[in-house]
């Protein structure tokens, strides 16, 4: 690096009138490209989406419904029955 001394300094400039405004061109609307977006949404990413729209579970109901399998009492004329007649129902 040379440096050679208070010569080099440039004195003072004078003062320009400020630079003309050129107007803007006008694109033409009709030529210009169609962008279109576009998504793919995964198979994984489906699913998470079905898991997230479920509704939530009532862990009390599960405790409780676990506890009577464990138990012996979930199974009862009554259910079976009830049971027994939506499956008709669904069968038609």
């Amino acid at each position: 690096m040379q440096i050679y001394g208070p010569s080099q300094i440039h004195g003072p400039q004078p003062i320009n009138a400020p630079h003309g405004v050129k107007p803007a061109q006008q694109l033409n609307r009709t030529e210009s490209p169609q962008i279109a977006d576009e998504v793919d949404i995964s198979d994984a990413a489906r699913l998470v989406d079905q898991v997230h729209q479920m509704p939530e579970t009532r862990s009390s109901r599960i405790e409780a419904v676990s506890r009577q399998i464990a138990e012996g009492t979930y199974e009862t004329p009554e259910k079976l029955s009830i049971a027994v007649e939506r499956l008709l129902d669904e069968i038609g």
